[in-house]
């Protein structure tokens, strides 16, 4: 199922061609990126989110808007460390690291990185339960379970599935989707993650799969699933809203915690 990028450039002969204009991509913000990442990726494979080795995180690297994170074509995720995660340009040239993206992840994630500034951050995974709601009927998520409120009025559905995104017209098609959502379910493909930073793409993905799987827990007794009355989504998603981001931060510190003591190896 998944695709190298075959025409990405190698970070030897981007280097090059970069001559004396090189970033400095060994900056403290960059190795803490790297290792946030890192985290995730391997918090992720423990949670089920990942398959085989498809499926892609990026993030803009810090000081280079210009360029981005992400994981190299073949590996599985909890096979990712920190060093192995490559830097890549919107061009497909390879900065940083050995290896090259799968191709997918280079034209989705490109694409949304360049068109879709604010989207610092990009998770996509074809994790189980919020995949299985993007193929049914309808909008994806009821908004029946008290998880599911952190996302209400956050969510868009990118009903038009074509196939591999092997072009960058395919990237640019997703990027059109996204609007002013922070949550993208791809019809019959996967869900994409949008956010300022690594701790609040990965607080968002871990607590949407687990809204996913309440629903799909609740749907399988076949009674009614009843949605919460719209002004109090309304007031619980806000009530969410308040300190979000540092809550984010703190579930971020406590996988790297729980890391350091079972697979430090991430961080290497």
């Amino acid at each position: 199922m998944a695709h190298s990028l075959s025409h990405a450039t190698s970070s030897a002969s981007a280097s090059a061609s970069a001559g004396s204009n090189r970033p400095d991509l060994a900056t403290d913000a960059i190795r803490t990126a790297r290792e946030d990442l890192a985290a995730c990726f391997r918090m992720a494979a423990r949670n089920g989110f990942e398959e085989g080795i498809c499926n892609h995180f990026s993030a803009v690297v810090p000081g280079h808007d210009d360029l981005f994170l992400v994981n190299p074509y073949g590996y599985a995720f909890r096979e990712l460390t920190a060093s192995k995660l490559l830097i890549c340009d919107f061009h497909g040239n390879v900065r940083d690291g050995a290896g090259v993206p799968e191709a997918t992840a280079f034209y989705i994630h490109a694409e949304i990185h360049k068109r879709v500034p604010r989207a610092k951050v990009a998770f996509h995974t074809h994790m189980p339960n919020a995949t299985a709601l993007s193929m049914t009927e309808g909008d994806p998520l009821i908004w029946a379970g008290q998880t599911a409120l952190k996302f209400y009025g956050r969510t868009a559905v990118d009903r038009d599935y074509n196939g591999l995104a092997l072009d960058n017209r395919e990237g640019a098609r997703i990027a059109s989707a996204v609007g002013d959502a922070d949550i993208v379910f791809m019809k019959h493909h996967g869900v994409m993650v949008l956010a300022p930073t690594i701790a609040e793409a990965w607080d968002d993905l871990y607590y949407l799969e687990r809204a996913a799987e309440v629903q799909m827990l609740a749907m399988s007794t076949g009674r009614k699933v009843l949605p919460v009355d719209k002004a109090i989504a309304e007031a619980t998603y806000r009530q969410m809203r308040e300190g979000d981001s540092e809550s984010a931060r703190l579930h971020l510190a406590a996988i790297r915690r729980q890391l350091d003591a079972e697979e430090p190896q991430y961080r290497h």
